[in-house]
């Protein structure tokens, strides 16, 4: 990895779990699931990685107590790498202080085929959220790396998402919730930009189906001539198990 954020993460994980020592048999339960879905268009941080056309997606998440791991992949379209997925280790802690969750993490990028070997990178997160009226949940989250993808130095991305879970519908439950983040790039400061979303989440049984608006201050145009990065509507359906 072209990353030092490996041991910055793995000493803050060292110095929570000592904290959480004292934590009883219960709390440090195994859990897992897994998840398989499509989605119109795969958007991150409010940029396309399928140059607008659909992907399917799939992962497993594994917990112990207050850590956690798991993998996730999608299709993906870059013409510059010649890269037709990504997949994403990562693996964290969230201790709960009082109301408050919080979240340390750290997450490796993977695109296999690419032919120039600048796409992976590795990203460190801090977040905490709360909920603080039944229903509603509010959270804040850095992400930071210290040599992002295609090589463009450090970037800081600061996220703040509302959640606000409405009464049953039916057979479904409605979330509404949005999202609004920044990403910083230190060393060229003419690809920060901001980002948002904001939609509705409809859950029943294992199922949930999101549709969700997305739009960005920023022109990103791929080899196609498609903007990756203008205002879009994006539905997403996905199966959680068990």
């Amino acid at each position: 990895m072209k990353s030092n954020i490996a041991k910055t993460a793995g000493a803050a994980a060292v110095a929570l779990l000592a904290l959480s020592g004292a934590a009883s048999a219960e709390d440090r339960a195994f859990g897992w699931s897994v998840n398989v879905g499509g989605t119109s268009d795969y958007i991150f941080r409010g940029v396309s990685q399928t140059d607008g056309d659909p992907a399917f997606q799939a992962g497993a998440d594994f917990t112990y107590g207050i850590l956690y791991a798991g993998i996730w992949g999608s299709n993906t379209d870059d013409a510059f790498t010649n890269s037709s997925a990504e997949v994403d280790f990562y693996a964290g802690i969230k201790p709960v202080l009082g109301p408050v969750t919080f979240d340390f993490g750290i997450i490796y990028y993977y695109y296999p085929g690419d032919d120039f070997d600048v796409a992976d990178y590795v990203e460190g997160k801090a977040g905490a959220s709360i909920s603080p009226v039944k229903n509603l949940s509010l959270a804040a989250t850095l992400y930071y790396t210290d040599e992002g993808t295609f090589n463009t130095g450090e970037i800081f991305t600061y996220e703040g998402t509302a959640a606000y879970t409405l009464p049953s519908v039916g057979i479904f439950t409605p979330t509404v919730s949005g999202l609004v983040g920044h990403s910083e790039f230190d060393d060229f400061s003419a690809l920060s930009y901001t980002y948002w979303n904001a939609g509705i989440a409809l859950a029943v049984e294992k199922f949930t189906f999101d549709f969700r608006y997305w739009d960005t201050d920023i022109d990103i145009i791929s080899a196609t001539g498609e903007n990756l990065s203008d205002e879009r509507f994006v539905f997403t359906a996905k199966l959680a198990l068990p």
